[in-house]
């Protein structure tokens, strides 16, 4: 099992940044791809970015050029940098992580653990 934890999350105003942590326990930690999601309200969960352990990354279109995902073996510990945040990035973020493979996974199901998620409210 690895057990996963957000924090960072909060009530912030359009064009604020924000940065998001996830610290990982009980697994190796470096196996792991390590992506981040959100759940936006009346939505789908969808795809924001994730990272492999030897520091390639991926991105939702979307998501590119405000977002960035950097991760800290040392510490179990992936983070989300949030530039220029928008109404429309309101949602709960969630941190998981799947067992690293070729290319790369957006979906949900293809990742095998979760962190309870972090609300993150960006008001105009």
């Amino acid at each position: 099992q690895m057990q996963l934890v957000e924090s960072g999350g909060g009530l912030v105003q359009a064009g604020d940044s924000l940065r998001l942590s996830c610290a990982a326990s009980g697994r190796s930690f470096s196996s792991y791809t390590m992506g981040w999601f959100r759940q936006a309200p009346g939505k789908e969960r969808e795809f924001v970015a994730a990272m492999k352990n030897g520091g390639n990354t991926y991105y939702a279109d979307s998501k590119k050029g405000r977002f960035t995902i950097s991760r800290d073996n040392g510490k179990n510990t992936v983070y989300l940098q949030m530039n220029s945040l928008k109404p429309e990035d309101t949602a709960i973020y969630y941190c998981a992580a799947r067992v690293s493979g070729s290319g790369w996974r957006t979906s949900d199901y293809a990742y095998h653990y979760w962190g309870q998620g972090t609300q993150v409210t960006v008001s105009s």
